[in-house]
This record gives structure tokens, sequence and C-alpha cells, in this order.
């Protein structure tokens, strides 16, 4: 292994025995541009949207005709094998639907807590 070697830093408050500090690295930390720490406006994921639209309009769909058919307004002797599928996708389908579309609006109606940077984008 290598030896490692540690000297003492300078404890005086003087500017003149500045050690090895260069003057450019000095004044380039004043020249900040308060432009620069501005945040670009976002894009809008429109794709992602409608996405999260159609998601949240088929869940809708299909947890409204399970519902249906559980509760007989459709004939639940014909389609009694096909209402747990349509309630167990239905579901699936609509409660990141339900959530992106909210975000989604949110973000489009200009809320401070809501921004496109966190939605995704495909």
């Amino acid at each position: 292994m290598g030896v490692v070697r540690y000297r003492k830093l300078n404890q005086n408050s003087d500017e003149s025995d500045v050690d090895d500090v260069d003057s450019a690295s000095i004044a380039s930390r004043e020249d900040f541009i308060p432009a620069q720490f501005e945040k670009p406006p976002s894009k809008v994921p429109w794709k992602a949207i409608i996405y999260a639209v159609v998601l949240f309009v088929m869940g809708t769909v299909l947890l409204t005709l399970g519902c249906l058919i559980v509760t007989g307004h459709i004939d639940g002797v014909k389609y009694q094998d096909r209402f747990w599928p349509l309630i167990l996708l239905g579901s699936i389908m609509f409660v990141p639907g339900s959530y992106h579309t909210y975000f989604a609006y949110k973000a489009l109606r200009g809320d401070p807590d809501w921004d496109f940077d966190e939605f995704p984008d495909f």
C-alpha cells in the first residue's frame, strides 16, 4: 500500500497567503447569471395523456359492465362467467387511468403543485 502524506492547512486569514488558488476560479464564481437558474417550461406529453384517458374510459366501461351483470341489469345467467374478469380488468385499468388523468388535468390547469416533469412520457 502507498504512503499517504498529509499537510496542515493554512490557518491565517490573510488574502496574500492564498495557497494554490488561481484568480480565474474566484472570478468565475461571481459570473452567475440569474437566467441560468430559471426552469424552462416543461413539454406537455400528449401521448401519455391520451393513454391515461383511454385507460380511464376503458376501465370505467369495464367496471360498469361488470357491475351491471352482477346487479342483474344485464342477463346474469348468460354472462355470469364474465363479470369477474370485467371487474378485475376494469379495476386494473381504472386506477392508474384515473390518477394520471387527474394529474394531467391539474398540470394543464397550471396548479403549482402539479408539473409535467414527474408525468410519465412515452
